[in-house]
């Protein structure tokens, strides 16, 4: 299914003809993907194909070895240039295991960035905007006395999108949210993502296999496949896809899908 021209100002993040080679093994093999400003992206894709790698090489912690990523029309990414300074203003990350410092309480935690890249505020400051965050993903102030080891998973996921969302991000980037966890908890998490992309009109983007999840929280949806991104299209035009590889997906089927309707097998997603 063609792509719908995007108009570039609308972009917020912008992907293009991203490569990654780990070793011998070429993870990222040619990805494409405009993602527009103040919507949520919902990245699909099987175990190991590199979902995570292209959050990473959004939020600067990998650099391609080909193609490029820019955010908000600025290229802070390329093989032979890294500026993870502008990358790291914009964007804020909740990483797959929530990665909370062990050693630190809740609302250390959440304050951490605050105190690396903000040295400005006073203490006061910082336990304002600590009560803040806590407050949006619906947390009581006395939460930010508890020790991560003391906190259910689903507490834990929450605790690090405060932390993420502390510096006021233009972009949180999500790796497997709901990994882990229950479905109640689950769906607690997805209506905190909707939450956080109303009330704080940011830029989502979603790493999942969780198709539930993907349906709730998603605006549109890539799918990722052999190193490409074989289909973009809404969570209609997923769900009434005619590429095989998709639908395996996206059914849980164990044999491509065959029969009228279904397009040819197209793993490059090119024509």
């Amino acid at each position: 299914m063609p792509n719908v021209a995007i108009n570039p100002d609308d972009v917020m993040i912008q992907l293009k003809h991203l490569r990654k080679i780990f070793g011998t093994q070429e993870v990222l093999r040619d990805v494409s993907l405009d993602i527009r400003r103040g919507e949520t992206m919902v990245i699909i894709g099987g175990s190991g194909g590199g979902k995570s790698v292209i959050l990473k090489h959004m939020i600067g912690l990998l650099q391609p070895t080909g193609g490029e990523v820019s955010i908000d029309n600025i290229t802070i990414s390329t093989s032979k240039f890294f500026d993870t300074r502008t990358i790291r203003k914009k964007m804020g990350m909740v990483f797959q295991m929530g990665a909370l410092f062990d050693s630190m309480n809740t609302g250390e935690n959440i304050a951490f960035a605050l105190r690396e890249h903000n040295p400005q505020l006073s203490e006061v400051q910082i336990q304002m905007i600590v009560k803040e965050k806590l407050e949006l993903i619906n947390l009581r102030p006395e939460f930010a006395q508890k020790m991560p080891s003391e906190l259910s998973g689903g507490m834990r996921k929450r605790v690090a999108l405060a932390r993420a969302i502390a510096l006021n991000p233009e972009v949180i980037l999500y790796d497997e949210p709901t990994t882990g966890l229950d479905p109640i908890t689950s769906d607690v998490i997805n209506d905190l993502i909707i939450d956080m992309q109303r009330k704080l009109h940011v830029t989502s983007v979603v790493v999942t296999h969780d198709m539930a999840s993907a349906y709730k929280i998603a605006d549109r949806i890539a799918m990722l496949f052999n190193g490409y991104i074989i289909q973009v299209g809404t969570v209609d035009e997923i769900k009434n896809t005619t590429n095989p590889y998709v639908l395996q997906f996206i059914t849980g089927q164990r044999e491509l899908p065959t029969g009228p309707g279904i397009d040819a097998p197209n793993p490059s997603g090119r024509d």
